[in-house]
């Protein structure tokens, strides 16, 4: 690889966080919903049957109320006895078992002491975000519901680019999702899609290592990174 690429940028759910389906699962087996019920009712939500008229997209968008959704939602679903789920806080449960993945965040941290910058890139539920671990790891934040847009949207690729002043070309892309991880590479991203921490760290340093017959990593001035104007601070 030619070392050219200056930014990595990474989604949220199922990358820095513990896998989707092990997260959801858990949260479904602590409230008693039924498994089955929630996987019929929630997969017009994915599988594009309901094309332009999607809830789950608008509350991405952060286009309808999180409130009323919760609402439209636990209607729909049912508890292993039959009975009604609570509404009120419905999404804020649902994603309180989305541990963070500690190894994924140090990883990015050494990538952006390297002088390489890092953003995070999240389709929101209007759910909370562990945002003790944000500063310390990005140097830009969107979120789909902040910004009006959601993966795979192409817009909302270019718009964390331009946050980072970089082109696509110049990124990477990680996520867990292969439909977030096409757009992004036909947009000149170059994807990982995200299993574990170990092996996207090892792509990681794969895509970013130095071309050493093109000078120091991502044509920068290694002089220039945090740790060499932090020492210089001091």
């Amino acid at each position: 690889m030619n070392g050219t690429r200056r930014g990595v940028i990474s989604d949220w759910g199922g990358v820095l966080t513990t896998p989707l389906l092990d997260s959801i699962g858990a949260w479904l087996r602590d409230e008693r919903i039924d498994h089955a019920h929630y996987q019929r009712v929630m997969r017009p939500y994915f599988d594009g049957s309901l094309d332009g008229n999607n809830p789950v997209h608008a509350l991405e968008r952060g286009e309808i109320d999180t409130a009323r959704f919760e609402r439209d939602l636990a209607e729909l679903l049912r508890l292993t006895d039959g009975g009604p789920v609570v509404a009120e806080g419905l999404i804020h449960r649902m994603f309180a078992r989305f541990e963070p993945v500690h190894e994924m965040y140090e990883t990015l941290r050494a990538v952006r002491r390297t002088g390489v910058g890092t953003a995070l890139l999240s389709n929101s539920w209007g759910n909370g975000y562990p945002r003790e671990h944000f500063d310390s790891t990005f140097d830009e934040i969107v979120i789909s519901g902040e910004v009006g847009m959601r993966k795979p949207e192409p817009r909302i690729y270019l718009h964390t680019c331009e946050r980072l002043g970089l082109r696509p070309q110049d990124c990477v892309f990680i996520d867990d999702l292969p439909h977030n991880i096409d757009t992004a590479e036909e947009l000149g991203m170059t994807g990982i899609l995200h299993t574990d921490a170990a092996t996207t760290r090892s792509e990681l340093d794969r895509l970013l290592a130095p071309d050493t017959a093109h000078g120091p990593p991502n044509g920068s001035d290694p002089s220039n990174t945090p740790d060499a104007r932090d020492s210089r601070a001091a």
